[in-house]
């Protein structure tokens, strides 16, 4: 037999204490930083009908700022590729925000859970104070909720918080091929006319779908983006960042007091893409001034086919960007009807910039959006399978703006006749629209 004395025996319980203490504060943490949900009261369930038990005031805007003005809240998306959790596309300060929660309200029993956020500020910040960032909750078990409120700490009361629906909570077959995303449309936008050949050359390469994040644009330019929602091809997100924080024209920060760059276009090509994740095959990250143009096949669904055959497991397609300056032109196409519309004729530019061997041509991407779990401006940060740089004989993008290499003489810019190859039914679309838009308004 075996004898303890009194030392001993304390000395063996102070351990198992010790040890049960340890245990105990550990498995809290973990129920909390690993984002473990946990219940924290349910709703009084008799001052509801059955059913509606998850009070609160759904958000209605595009952007909805939390107490205290340093996060802000875009929308939550259902995202379980990896586990079961909720992804809220926000912008927050990148140092003032530590801590967030979800707030799931489940049907029909009305239970309150609350799920520490993970913070995860996207790292193409260009020195901006805010920035786009995933707020991301694990969902609590045996509830598929549909809306999430965003709280700054566990407890309080939900009534008080905006309730936030989750999108994509509902498996969807693909509406569409393709699905263009601009962002963001600022500065009074009026170049009207290139908008409008821009979308019809869309339409003919096999576009469906363009979703327009709007800051603010000429009342010409409404007129013509409300003939295209009526027609079903535009769909407009609207983009007031500027109502909440001080936007930068500028990618980058220049030291000058704004808060975030390009009026907040990194966080709404985040955005696009989930909220096209389920209906869209394809999701175009472009501006208005760029397309995309294939030199082998005749359209985008063509080119995709052959260049997915090429590249098996591959899920980001990146386009090179090649300049055709606007302030060079040919006499060609010269439609006086045209000549009355604001902004600039594609068609009349068709000399490009040569490549500068010091200068790496930034690129815009056709993405499988489902593949994608962050996105900047000319590359994917993080995503599900590999990416792939389209050869220049594939396909370029031809975009028409101001040149970077402003000395040029014309004899060393390069003739790429690309672009005409589409030009009797695009000059048939575009007068189809103009008719009903532009010139209409002007007799």
């Amino acid at each position: 037999m075996i004898h303890f004395g009194k030392k001993q025996i304390c000395a063996v319980v102070a351990c198992i204490l010790i040890f049960a203490s340890i245990f105990i504060c550990s498995w809290k943490d973990l129920q909390l930083q690993n984002n473990l949900t946990r219940k924290v009261f349910p709703q009084a369930t008799n001052s509801s009908p059955a059913g509606q038990l998850c009070r609160g005031k759904t958000a209605q805007n595009a952007i909805t700022a939390l107490k205290g003005n340093k996060t802000f809240i875009i929308s939550p998306y259902f995202d379980n590729r990896e586990s079961k959790v909720t992804r809220v596309i926000g912008i927050v300060h990148h140092e003032d925000v530590k801590l967030l929660y979800c707030w799931f309200c489940c049907q029909p029993n009305g239970k309150i859970y609350v799920s520490k956020a993970n913070i995860d500020v996207h790292s193409d910040r260009f020195g901006f104070p805010y920035g786009a960032a995933d707020i991301v909750c694990l969902e609590p078990e045996n509830c598929d909720p549909t809306h999430v409120s965003i709280h700054q700490s566990p407890h309080g009361n939900i009534d008080q918080l905006p309730r936030f629906e989750i999108k994509n909570r509902k498996a969807e077959t693909f509406s569409v091929d393709f699905t263009v995303c601009i962002s963001a449309m600022f500065g009074n936008y009026n170049n009207v006319l290139q908008f409008i050949q821009s979308m019809e050359m869309y339409k003919i390469l096999g576009v469906q779908k363009v979703v327009i994040y709007k800051n603010n644009c000429s009342r010409l330019m409404e007129k013509v983006l409300k003939f295209y929602i009526e027609e079903g091809t535009v769909e407009i997100i609207p983009w007031p960042i500027n109502s909440y924080l001080k936007v930068s024209s500028k990618w980058h920060f220049m030291q000058d007091g704004t808060h975030i760059g390009y009026y907040g276009q990194i966080t709404a090509l985040n955005d696009c893409i989930y909220r096209n994740m389920q209906r869209s095959r394809f999701v175009v990250l472009n501006d208005a001034d760029e397309i995309i143009l294939p030199l082998k096949h005749p359209d985008w669904k063509t080119m995709m086919k052959s260049l997915q055959e090429q590249n098996p497991g591959t899920s980001i397609f990146l386009f090179e960007n090649h300049i055709f300056p606007e302030t060079v032109s040919t006499h060609m196409f010269n439609i006086s009807s045209w000549n009355m519309v604001p902004g600039v004729n594609i068609l009349q530019h068709i000399y490009r910039e040569p490549d500068r061997k010091e200068v790496i041509n930034p690129r815009k991407m056709i993405v499988d959006p489902r593949k994608v779990i962050q996105t900047s401006v000319h590359s994917v940060l993080r995503a599900y399978g590999n990416s792939v740089n389209v050869p220049m004989d594939v396909a370029l993008i031809y975009h028409c703006r101001e040149p970077l290499q402003r000395d040029l003489p014309r004899e060393s810019l390069i003739r790429d006749t690309t672009l005409w190859r589409y030009n009797l039914s695009l000059i048939v679309n575009v007068n189809k629209v103009l008719s009903q838009t532009v010139l209409q308004a002007q007799k």
